[in-house]
C-alpha cells in the first residue's frame, strides 16, 4: 500500500513497485486527479496483470483508514502522504499538523495493530532542526515512527526515509524557472546564498526501496543527496539550457526568503551519527530513545490544539514535542555566522 499515492514520490513508489509484480498494489490519495492519473498509467502499462486497487481516502480518516486495513490486509506501507509546501504550511500550521502527524499517527497505529510486516515513512531533510512547521510536524512523525518502532510486542519493523528536494517534483523550483523563463518573466530566488539537496525522483525512490528492504526496523535511512547546490546557479545554468543569457536575457530577481525558509539544510541531527550500508548512498542515522509516556501526552495535547484549529496554541505544542524547532531567523544568522556565504 502507498498512501499518497499520486503524488510526486508516491506515484513514483507505485511504478517501481509494479515492476516487481506484487500480488495486490493499493494506491490510497485524497487527490483523486493525481490517483486517476496513476490509476490510467498503471493500466496502459500493465492492463489486467497488475491486481492494483485505486482509493480515494483521507489518512486523517481513522475509521476510513481502518476499514482499508481490515479490507486489505497489507504487507508493506510506504507512507508518502504528507502536506510539504512550506510557506502555505506556514500560513496553516494546524493543517501540517493534522495531515502530516495525525495522519501518520493513524497509518502507522493501524499498521501495528494489522500485523504489517514494514511500514516506511518519506521524511525530509526539513525535520532537521526544524525551522518551519512543516519541517517540525515531520520530526514528530519521524518520532511516532521511532516510538512504534520501540514497542518490543510490535512484529512490524518501522523505518523512516529522509532525503532532500527531488527534481521536478510538485511544488520543485524546476517547473516554476521553466515557466518563468518561457513566459518571459524575471527568474525569482527567494535569496543569492540559499543551496539545497537535489535528486532525481527516480533515484530517490529506488534507494527508498532499497533501504526499506534491507530496515530491520527502527532506523532512519538517511539519502546521500551529494554536494549541495546553489539555487541561483541551478536558475543560471537552466537559462543557460534555454539559449539565453542570465541577468542580460533573462533577469534574475531575489524576492528574499519565505516564511519558515532556511538558507540551508541539513540531512542529519546532530546527535544521530552515521552508520554506512552496503550501497555507499544510504546511512543509518542512531535511532533516538522516545520516552512513550510523556511522548504520547504531548501528541495528545498537540492533536487537541490542531483540531481547535488555535494556530498559535498547535505551534507551542509541536515547539514542546519537538525541541530542535527553532525560527528561521534564530537558524540562518547561525548558519551564516558559522558557515559564511556559500560559495
Amino acid at each position: 500500500m502507498v498512501t499518497g499515492g499520486g503524488g510526486s514520490i508516491g506515484s513514483e513508489l507505485v511504478r517501481q513497485i509494479a515492476k516487481y509484480a506484487p500480488r495486490q498494489l493499493i494506491v490510497v490519495d485524497i487527490y483523486e486527479n493525481n490517483a486517476y492519473e496513476i490509476q490510467q498509467e498503471m493500466v496502459m502499462e500493465y492492463g489486467d496483470s497488475l491486481n492494483l486497487v485505486t482509493l480515494i481516502a483521507s489518512v486523517r480518516d481513522y475509521q476510513r483508514m481502518s476499514h482499508i486495513f481490515k479490507t486489505y490486509k497489507p504487507d508493506v506501507v510506504f507512507h508518502a502522504a504528507a502536506h510539504k509546501h512550506v510557506p502555505l504550511m506556514e500560513n496553516s500550521p494546524m493543517e501540517a499538523i493534522k495531515n502530516n502527524v495525525i495522519g501518520t499517527f493513524n497509518v502507522a497505529f493501524l499498521s501495528l495493530f494489522n500485523k504489517v510486516g514494514k511500514f516506511v515513512m518519506i521524511s525530509t531533510d526539513k525535520a532537521v532542526n526544524p525551522t518551519n512547521v512543516m519541517g517540525a510536524s515531520k520530526r514528530c512523525c519521524e518520532m511516532i515512527v521511532q516510538y512504534l518502532a520501540q514497542q518490543k510486542a510490535s512484529t512490524t519493523e518501522f523505518v523512516c526515509t529522509r532525503f532532500g528536494n527531488v527534481l521536478g517534483s510538485n511544488g520543485s523550483v524546476i517547473p516554476l524557472f521553466k515557466k518563468q523563463i518561457e513566459q518571459g518573466k524575471p527568474v525569482t530566488v527567494t535569496h543569492p546564498d540559499i543551496i539545497r539537496y537535489f535528486m532525481t525522483i527516480p533515484e530517490a525512490v529506488s534507494l527508498v526501496m532499497e533501504a526499506a528492504s534491507i530496515a530491520k526496523g527502527g532506523e532512519i535511512f538517511v539519502l546521500d543527496m551529494g554536494q549541495p547546490v546553489k539555487i541561483v546557479t541551478l536558475a543560471e545554468n537552466l537559462i543557460r539550457m534555454y539559449g539565453k543569457s542570465p541577468y542580460t536575457d533573462v533577469e534574475i530577481k531575489f524576492t528574499g526568503l519565505r516564511p519558515g525558509e532556511k538558507i540551508r539544510e541539513e540531512l542529519l541531527m546532530n546527535e544521530e551519527g552515521l552508520e554506512k550500508t552496503r550501497n555507499k548512498l544510504i546511512f543509518i542515522g542512531k535511532q533516538l530513545e522516545i520516552d512513550g509516556d510523556h511522548f504520547i501526552k504531548q501528541l495528545w495535547n498537540l492533536k487537541n490544539s490542531a483540531e481547535k484549529n488555535e494556530d498559535a496554541e498547535a505551534i507551542r505544542a509541536l515547539h514542546e514535542i519537538v525541541p530542535t524547532f527553532t525560527t528561521p531567523e534564530q537558524y540562518n544568522s547561525k548558519a551564516i555566522s558559522n558557515f559564511g556565504s556559500p560559495t
